[in-house]
């Protein structure tokens, strides 16, 4: 990062780590989907709720961003995301949980689109991808110690929420405070008066669409792990949730490992290189999960964890860089993408409950990871 912008760096990683509340529902879902006794199709609506708005909301975003500047959009998402951590230590019912999860999608989805393109404004193109992995880095801490504090609260409260909700909304409380109050000097969009339709029309660069449809795949691989590896641990080895929750954690673990070490890999090598051997480890991982061995299971686990981190960072940059003069515009359609949390997770869920468990939900893992091998490598350069 510039010297200039050396300051800014502790309040945009701490937005960074807000940003990893959304991957919360993950472990909520199983929670409440056990609370209320509920089918796996209509838990998973609460991750699909949450994503959903990732589609409405992420290009017309990446206008408002024009306008208003991308500090003011971060701000905002964070203001949004204030009554999704609000709502359910007031009022705890499937109906409140899907409200809360609406305001936590919409908030994510403004975060993600101006976040990203903020910080990408303040660092060289050749430090862009490891940059933005360091930032998925810090994002990936709160996603795994959500289960953790979620576990921890079953056990202090009898009560799942007590722990979780309470520390996210403090910190998120003072990120607003933090970001609000530091001087950010970001470039002036060219673009400002920029349509619906000239946004889309960016799809029709075939790399641009790829790419877009390999977020798409990357957040469903992630929302998809997140919320079947407990369930399939539930049902092939009979282990309450409470246990089979760590799952979870342990993914975000070998997650938040791999952003770490991205971080310096991306710096030295090529990011078309370290996209293959990430989406061939998830494909290695997701393999382990049609077996009913419990370490064999947690060492494909690992291995998706290590394998989903970095290819986010590789293919977003390479959107960025791929169309230069349009960057909050190409970064409205690639978080679009993150759609994908919403459509795969509910189509899991529709497999498991229609195949009568959770081999349903691993083959459409499967077929994610094999859309990016065969589709979206091509398509990564080498620079």
């Amino acid at each position: 990062m510039k010297k200039s912008s050396a300051l800014l760096f502790v309040p945009i990683m701490l937005a960074f780590f807000t940003m990893g509340f959304v991957d919360l529902v993950g472990i909520a879902a199983n929670y409440v989907k056990a609370d209320f006794k509920l089918s796996d199709t209509l838990a998973n609506l609460l991750p699909s709720m949450v994503f959903l708005w990732f589609f409405v909301f992420s290009v017309p975003t990446g206008m408002l961003m024009n306008k208003i500047g991308r500090k003011n959009t971060v701000l905002l998402s964070l203001v949004v995301t204030l009554p999704a951590l609000i709502i359910p230590l007031i009022s705890y019912s499937f109906v409140t949980m899907l409200i809360s999860f609406t305001f936590l999608g919409i908030g994510n989805t403004l975060m993600q689109v101006s976040l990203n393109p903020l910080i990408a404004g303040l660092v060289s193109k050749e430090k862009m991808a490891s940059t933005l992995t360091f930032g998925q880095f810090v994002k990936a801490i709160a996603s795994f110690i959500a289960p953790i504090l979620a576990a921890w609260a079953v056990v202090r409260f009898a009560d799942w929420r007590m722990i979780l909700f309470p520390l996210f909304l403090t910190i998120l409380v003072l990120v607003i405070v933090l970001l609000f109050i530091t001087k950010v000097d970001e470039p002036k969009a060219e673009n400002k008066s920029t349509s619906f339709r000239a946004s889309f029309s960016l799809l029709g660069d075939v790399t641009v669409l790829f790419l877009f449809l390999g977020i798409m795949a990357h957040v469903g691989l992630d929302v998809g792990l997140n919320t079947t590896a407990p369930k399939l641990l539930i049902e092939r080895l009979h282990i309450p949730l409470a246990d089979a929750g760590y799952a979870t954690s342990f993914y975000f673990i070998f997650r938040t490992l791999g952003c770490l070490l991205g971080s310096a890999i991306l710096a030295k090598f090529s990011g078309r290189n370290v996209f293959l051997v990430s989406v061939l480890m998830i494909l290695v991982g997701v393999l382990t999960m049609f077996t009913a061995d419990k370490t064999i299971i947690y060492a494909g686990i690992a291995l998706f964890g290590l394998g989903n981190a970095n290819i986010f960072s590789v293919m977003f940059s390479q959107a960025l860089i791929c169309q230069p003069k349009y960057n909050n515009e190409v970064s409205g359609l690639m978080i679009m993408g993150v759609f994908g949390g919403a459509v795969f997770p509910l189509i899991m869920g529709v497999m498991s409950d229609t195949m009568g468990g959770q081999v349903g939900a691993v083959i459409v893992l499967l077929a994610l990871v094999s859309y990016l091998i065969i589709g979206v490598f091509p398509k990564i350069k080498k620079a």
